[in-house]
C-alpha cells in the first residue's frame, strides 16, 4: 500500500481555505497511487489553540459540511484522508481530533489526542481511547504530536496488530522528535511510522516540514524536505 505524508502552511482560522488545500493534496496524492493521505495536527484551522479558544465557530462536528470537499476528493481518487482539527466531543468541549475519512467519504475512525501539551490543556479535552482503522488488510494506529513521546501508544498499536503508525504533528526545526522519537518508535516496535507535519508560522513557532516515513528498522524511507508544500509517498505493508 502507498501512503502519502503531507505538509503545507495552514491559513490561521480559515477552515474553508485549508479544506481546499487538503482536498487538493488528497486528489494529487491519490492520482499517484496513495490509498491513505496523512495531514498535520490542527491542519484544518492551523495550530492556533488561543484562536480556537476564542472562536467557537472553528470547532467542527464529525459530519461537518465544511469537510465535504475532502469527502468528495476521497471518493474521486479512492483514498482515505487523516485530517486533524478541533472537533466537538460528547461533552461540552472539543478534542484535537483526527478524523479518518474513508475512500467512500464515510467516517472510518476518530481519534482524540490523549496527551495534551502546554496551552492545549486549557483549550481542549483529552481523549481516552486509542485510534484504529483498517484498509486493504492493513491495520493503522493514530497518534498526535506529543502523544508520540509516550512509547506505550506504539506498544498498544503492536498488540492490536497494527503495522502502520500515523502521526499528525506540529514540529519546528529545534524539535528532537525527528531523531529521538519517530525513528525510535519505528525501530523499537517494528512499525512503519508516517508523519504529517506543518510548514510556516503558527502559535507554537515555525513548522519545518520534513513530512515522511520511517521503516520498521528505523531508517527514513521518505522525506518531503523543508522547502515547500506537498507530499511524499511511502510504501507500507
Amino acid at each position: 500500500m502507498i501512503v502519502a505524508a503531507t505538509q503545507f502552511t495552514p491559513a490561521a482560522g480559515d477552515i474553508d481555505a485549508n479544506v481546499r488545500t487538503i482536498a487538493g493534496l488528497v486528489r494529487a496524492a491519490g492520482a499517484e497511487g496513495a490509498r491513505v493521505v496523512v495531514f498535520s495536527e490542527l491542519s484544518l484551522t492551523g495550530y492556533e489553540p488561543s484562536l480556537i479558544r476564542d472562536t467557537p465557530a472553528l470547532v467542527l462536528a464529525e459530519d461537518d459540511p465544511r469537510l465535504d470537499p475532502v469527502r468528495e476528493a476521497c471518493r474521486a481518487v479512492g483514498a482515505a484522508a487523516v485530517v486533524n482539527g478541533p472537533v466537538r466531543t460528547e461533552g461540552p468541549g472539543a478534542g484535537i481530533t483526527s478524523l479518518v475519512i474513508g475512500p467512500d467519504g464515510s467516517l472510518l475512525a476518530r481519534y482524540d489526542k490523549r496527551h495534551l501539551y502546554g496551552v492545549e490543556a486549557e483549550v481542549f479535552a483529552p481523549g481516552a481511547a486509542d485510534g484504529r482503522f483498517a484498509l486493504d488488510g492493513v491495520r493503522f494506529a493514530l497518534a498526535t504530536c506529543y502523544d508520540n513521546r509516550f512509547p506505550e501508544l506504539a506498544e498498544r498499536a503492536v498488540a492490536d496488530d497494527c503495522s502502520v503508525y500515523l502521526a499528525s504533528s506540529v514540529l519546528g526545526a529545534g524539535n528532537d522528535s525527528f531523531e529521538k522519537v519517530y525513528p525510535v518508535r519505528a525501530r523499537d516496535f517494528g512499525l512503519y511510522v508516517v508523519l504529517g507535519n506543518v510548514l510556516g508560522a503558527n502559535e507554537d513557532g515555525v513548522g519545518v516540514g520534513r513530512a515522511g516515513a520511517w521503516g520498521p528498522d528505523g531508517e527514513r524511507i521518505a522525506d518531503a524536505g523543508t522547502e515547500g508544500p506537498g507530499f511524499v509517498l511511502a510504501e507500507v505493508r
